[in-house]
């Protein structure tokens, strides 16, 4: 059957689907020995053969589902030109390709979705039905009424508003305080810019869960893969919220 193919890279596990429509506009991907830029082409996976950079891609791949507690000193990609450590290479026990749904920042730490299943990562990414995310926090300095009730209210950023939610102080230190919030926004370091916006500077930034799936006792560097009930969990609840 065919089906476009950016869709057919996504299920054969190579990347998600947004990323591979980037992979055929520049030229990468072929059908059938015939290099493909346009989008809108269709393939059959059982039938056609699709190569990208010259390599047989394959559907008949095992579905992975990970939760990764990600440390700080990894990029949330597949290569990285700088050649610093990536997070697929905490994951060299997976014996297929696997990448990250979302992203989190270099220096941040935490709770990282990584799949190969296309439909799944794009379904769990759609702004239209993002997870709400929580976080831990530690700013540089203390934080004063006045700048809680910003918080609260939103901070006007150059790309949108950083508005985070159940905003709660957990610790104070003579130079610092920690925090956990609740975020819908996926826009990239929203939450260090946002709090640059009011003079705090962020020191430290933990993900501790996307949706019902939480990080539990998943020590730092370590991975494990989600539970049926994990992954329905996820699907369920972003249908509950079509309208």
């Amino acid at each position: 059957m065919k089906e476009r193919l950016q869709k057919v890279i996504a299920a054969a596990g190579v990347d998600s689907r947004r990323h591979a429509e980037k992979l055929i506009t520049s030229g990468r991907v072929s059908v059938n020995n015939v290099v493909v830029t346009r989008l809108g082409v269709k393939a059959d996976a059982e039938k056609d053969i699709i190569r990208i950079d010259g390599k047989t891609i394959s559907v008949e791949k095992t579905k992975h589902y990970i939760a990764l507690n990600k440390p700080a000193g990894f990029v949330t990609t597949l290569h990285d030109p700088q050649n610093r450590p990536t997070v697929v290479d905490l994951l060299r026990d997976v014996p297929e390709r696997v990448y990250p749904v979302g992203r989190l920042d270099y220096d941040s730490k935490g709770l990282l979705i990584l799949t190969n299943d296309g439909d799944f990562a794009q379904k769990v990414q759609h702004p239209r039905f993002e997870k709400p995310k929580i976080y831990r926090v530690k700013v540089q300095g203390r934080l004063s009424k006045e700048e809680l009730k910003q918080l609260g209210k939103g901070i006007k950023l150059p790309d949108g508003v950083f508005k985070p939610e159940n905003v709660k102080i957990e610790k104070i230190n003579d130079l610092s305080c920690w925090l956990q919030l609740t975020l819908k926004e996926g826009k990239n370091r929203i939450i260090r810019r946002g709090f640059e916006a009011i003079g705090h500077r962020v020191a430290g930034l933990v993900r501790e869960a996307i949706g019902d799936l939480n990080l539990g006792n998943l020590k730092e560097g370590m991975w494990r893969h989600l539970t049926k009930k994990e992954i329905g969990q996820l699907l369920d609840n972003m249908a509950g919220q079509k309208r």
